[in-house]
Formats: structure tokens, C-alpha cells, sequence
């Protein structure tokens, strides 16, 4: 069984190398919610727009959600995308999104949770009094998720995609410290943050197929990009924003990063439960493949006791 299973990912990985932007399947049709306006969001907002798709680019910035929707009209003529406000720091604003995403929509097909905030050097709080990377990462996207998951239901064929880290191999989620009120350290908590969306994605697709929900839920990584997540949090003079600005060889181009995304958000073959990454050495760059899920993220125990505190941090309710 082994040597089958072995057999396949290897297929499956020399399939892969071949998997564009350009092989996403026909999007015509269906309605997709990208949050995150620049880099990765941006990216897989402009590839699923450009396979047919309609698009709500969601973001906390007016401004920015107004250039990357100018860039993708001016990409794909027609109008095949539109902003809409979304603080996934501020859970009232993530209600009002739902809320009003439900007014114009019958149905959502795609939801992409992708928007994040990384390495602040000093502990910040969300509107709600969260610690900013986990209540932003996590929180605003297990509540956006719940928020609309009633109009995932009314698709065929949804697909829901919460993007995690590389970081999260080092992650660990620490429940009598969730939001590092007594020890904050920038990178501990932005690998617990992204640990906990990988866990959710994979709790989010068992409940679902025991619920009959209806609903397919898969994680993405996107490997080591050249995005501006690293210099907007950590700031432009620290290492990694130094680095991404000095030494940009060592990040693949955001367009690259956000195939894992693609992937998992639009082709047949992958598969609910699914994490998906960069084929390359320590999955860092390439086309998308299979992720080695780290064994903290497959603890059944962890997702239960993270699922039933999450509902109870954000006061969302699924089915």
C-alpha cells in the first residue's frame, strides 16, 4: 500500500509541474470571494476573473481594493470583478460583509481565505481584543466562513480554500496563551496563527462531510513569495523585509505563489481534506502539489478543543 501511495504522489507531482494559471477549468458562472487585495489575493482574484469567474475582491482598504480592481479591469475587460469592504480585524465588519454579499448573491462557489497579517514586532490587538495575527488570520476567517456558509450551501459545488504557512510546521497552538498576552514573539505567533487556519480547513471538511453540508474545504500554501506581507508586518527595515528587498532571487513571484491556491480552489483533482503547496525542494517554490501536513495540525484532539474555541471567541455557529 505504501509503494501505491508513494507511486501516485509521484504521478501526481509530475502531473503537476505542468499545472498553470492557464489550467484552471472554465469559471463561467460562479462567484468567487477572494479576501486580500495585493500579492497572492490579488493574483488569484485576476487568474479566476480571467477563467470566467465573478470576483468580490475583499479588503480593509478602499484605496487598494480600488487599484487592484482597476488592474484586473484593465486586464479583462468587462468588469468581472468588484471590491467590497472587509476588516477580518474587526468581526462586525465581517458580519456587515456576509450580510450584504447575501443581499446581491444566490449562491457563493469560491471562497478564498487568504488575507493575513505577519510578524508585527510589538503585540497588537483586533477591533474585538484579539491578538492581531491569530484574530486576523484565524478568527476573521473562521467567522467569515460561518457567515457565509449558508450560500455555500446553495452551491453544487463549493469549495472553500484558508491559506496557510510554511511557518505552520513550526507552529503549536497554546491554549492557555491563544492570544500571547503573557509572551509575544512575532514569529511563534504568526506559526500558531497559520497552524490553526491549516487545522480549521481540515476540521471545517471533516465536519462537512459528516453534517452533509455540501461544502469542499482544502488548504493552500504558497511556499516563499514575493509578496508585501513580510515588509507591511514585520516592517521594511527588519531582516525579512530587508531581504525581500535586497535578495528578491530568494521569493518566487506572487503569481507563482497563488497556484496552490488555484489548484485547490478550481481543479477536479484535489480533494476535500486536501493541502496543497510548491513542488520544489522544502515545498519553497514550484507548481502545485501535495503539502506534507504537519503531524501537530492532524491531532484530533487539538482540532476539536480549536474548532469549540474559535466559535466561542467569534460567536458564529456553523450548520
Amino acid at each position: 500500500m505504501d509503494t501505491i501511495m508513494t507511486e501516485a504522489i509521484g504521478s501526481f507531482r509530475q502531473s503537476a509541474r505542468r499545472w498553470t494559471a492557464e489550467s484552471i477549468p472554465p469559471q463561467h458562472g460562479r462567484l468567487a470571494v477572494v479576501t486580500g487585495t495585493g500579492g497572492l489575493g490579488y493574483e488569484t482574484a485576476l487568474a479566476l476573473a480571467r477563467a470566467g469567474a465573478r470576483v468580490v475582491v475583499a479588503g480593509r482598504d478602499p484605496g487598494k481594493g480600488a487599484a487592484a480592481i482597476a488592474a484586473i479591469d484593465a486586464a479583462i475587460p468587462g468588469g468581472r470583478a468588484r471590491f467590497r469592504r472587509l476588516d477580518l480585524a474587526n468581526l462586525d465588519s465581517v458580519a456587515a460583509f456576509a450580510a450584504a454579499l447575501a443581499e446581491e448573491a444566490d449562491r457563493l462557489d469560491i471562497l478564498v481565505n487568504n488575507a493575513g497579517v505577519m510578524t508585527p514586532p510589538t503585540r497588537r490587538l483586533t477591533q474585538d481584543g484579539f491578538e492581531l495575527q491569530f484574530g486576523t488570520n484565524h478568527l476573521g476567517h473562521v467567522a467569515l466562513t460561518a457567515h457565509l456558509l449558508p450560500l455555500l450551501r446553495r452551491s453544487r459545488r463549493a469549495r472553500v480554500v484558508t491559506l496557510s504557512s510554511v511557518a505552520a510546521r513550526n507552529g503549536a497552538i497554546d491554549f492557555e496563551d491563544l492570544q500571547a498576552e503573557r509572551s509575544y514573539r512575532p514569529m511563534p505567533v504568526y506559526g500558531q496563527s497559520k497552524l490553526a487556519c491549516l487545522v480549521f480547513a481540515l476540521e471545517f471538511s471533516r465536519r462537512s462531510a459528516l453534517a452533509g453540508w455540501g461544502v469542499e474545504s482544502l488548504a493552500a500554501h504558497p511556499g516563499v513569495s514575493r509578496t508585501d506581507l513580510l515588509p507591511n508586518g514585520a516592517g521594511p527595515r527588519s531582516m525579512p523585509g530587508l531581504l525581500r528587498r535586497f535578495l528578491p532571487i530568494l521569493f518566487q513571484p506572487a503569481a507563482q505563489g497563488a497556484l496552490p491556491t488555484l489548484f485547490a480552489a478550481t481543479d477536479p483533482a484535489a480533494r476535500s481534506g486536501g493541502y496543497y503547496g510548491p513542488d520544489g525542494f522544502g515545498e519553497l517554490r514550484g507548481h502545485p502539489a501535495p503539502a506534507a501536513i504537519p503531524k501537530q495540525a492532524l491531532e484530533a484532539e487539538t482540532a476539536r478543543r480549536l474548532w469549540e474555541e474559535s466559535l466561542r471567541l467569534t460567536g458564529v455557529s456553523f450548520g
